[in-house]
């Protein structure tokens, strides 16, 4: 699905004191690489905002004058973009992910959805039944009408809300999953959405989400398998085998890949042979204890 996307950055961020919000982390990665990392196949990738580092390219603008809001800054975004479906987020949601991104761009006009059609968009509604337009996919024409309407309107963007004009554009609602819609807009969002991070029902996948993000690779993990072959290696041979194992698993993958395996493939395939291995090390090990028992 071709789409374009805009991550509003600016803001003054007042109740974080001023901070630089998108660059704060969470999980060790700034808060915008986190968003930029939901939407890694859009077309272009529109931020509004003072410039800082990403982990991936971007194009760079800002409304004028700097400070004028969020529909100010969401026209100077989307006058950078061409693609007739624009993705459009916020900079501080710690988890969002691609399916629900892949669920906002599906949305307009499916049937089965909360407005009569969604022709012009859908947007994401968090479990407490609030919408959130800057966690929305729409359609460029239209969104270009309604704010070209609200200027003229006006007479300025500046200091306008966003229900100003999403009220007038008909809109399909995603139902949010549990924490997609969380955003960090306190010192105690960012805190609890650091702890949750680190909760262990999740601490794996977001370390796993967050490693591939900084390697600059996108590979399906098949996490139980990795696990298994580590804890064989530890068990059967010794402990240090279990990372030194997995690395040379993983360097044994890539190099399939080279050749042209796909690359889950060649992982479950280097899984395997590994394991295998070190369960075959293991049973010769206990034969041979068997043997020396019996001996003695």
């Amino acid at each position: 699905m071709s789409y374009d996307a805009i991550v509003l950055a600016g803001g003054a961020a007042r109740r974080l004191g001023g901070a630089d919000k998108p660059a704060l982390s969470v999980g060790g990665r700034a808060l915008l690489d986190r968003v930029l990392d939901a939407c890694p196949d859009a077309r272009t990738t529109v931020v509004v905002g003072g410039r800082r580092p990403t982990a991936r390219p971007v194009h760079w603008t800002r409304e004028d004058p700097p400070g004028g809001g969020p529909v100010a800054a969401l026209e100077a975004g989307l006058r950078q973009t061409t693609a007739e479906l624009v993705l459009v987020l916020s900079a501080d949601l710690p988890f969002l992910d691609r399916d629900t991104v892949r669920a906002l761009l599906a949305a307009p006009a499916r049937p089965g959805t909360d407005a009569a059609d969604g022709a012009d968009g859908a947007l994401l509604r968090d479990p407490d039944g609030r919408d959130q337009p800057l966690v929305a996919a729409y359609r460029a024409e239209p969104l270009r009408r309604e704010i070209a309407l609200l200027a003229a309107e006006h007479g300025t963007l500046t200091g306008l809300p966003l229900r100003a004009l999403t009220a007038e554009l008909d809109l399909a609602r995603v139902t949010s999953r549990p924490l997609a819609s969380f955003d960090c807009d306190t010192w105690d969002d960012l805190a609890a959405a650091r702890a949750r991070i680190r909760e262990h029902g999740s601490v794996l996948e977001q370390w796993i989400t967050a490693v591939k993000s900084e390697l600059g690779i996108d590979l399906p993990v098949d996490t139980k398998t990795l696990l298994d072959l580590a804890r064989d290696a530890a068990h059967g041979v010794a402990r240090p085998a279990a990372p030194l194992t997995t690395f040379l698993v993983g360097y044994a993958a890539a190099h399939a890949a080279a050749t042209g395996a796909d690359p889950a493939q060649a992982v479950a395939e280097a899984s395997r042979k590994a394991a295998d291995l070190a369960l075959r090390w293991a049973d010769e090990a206990a034969a041979d204890s068997a043997e020396q028992n019996g001996s003695g």
